[in-house]
């Protein structure tokens, strides 16, 4: 996930919130085991709510699914 790090962190640098969002999903999906995918899901979700994104309430009901919310 090195090239999914790089991305990650330009992204933070530039605070691109819907790139970050976008970043996040893409590290859940690629994620090896619950504990991670939650972790990523969840900054996801927290960086849609801020940015009022509507991915937000499907991040939402992931995590729920999930038994995390």
């Amino acid at each position: 996930m090195s090239e999914l790090h790089d991305r990650l962190l330009a992204a933070h640098e530039k605070d691109d919130r819907k790139g970050l969002i976008a970043l996040y999903t893409e590290a859940a999906d690629r994620a090896g085991d619950l504990i991670e995918r939650s972790f990523f899901l969840t900054h996801a979700f927290v960086f849609a709510l801020e940015a009022g994104d509507g991915r937000a309430p499907l991040l939402h009901e992931r995590l729920r699914e999930m038994g995390r919310i």
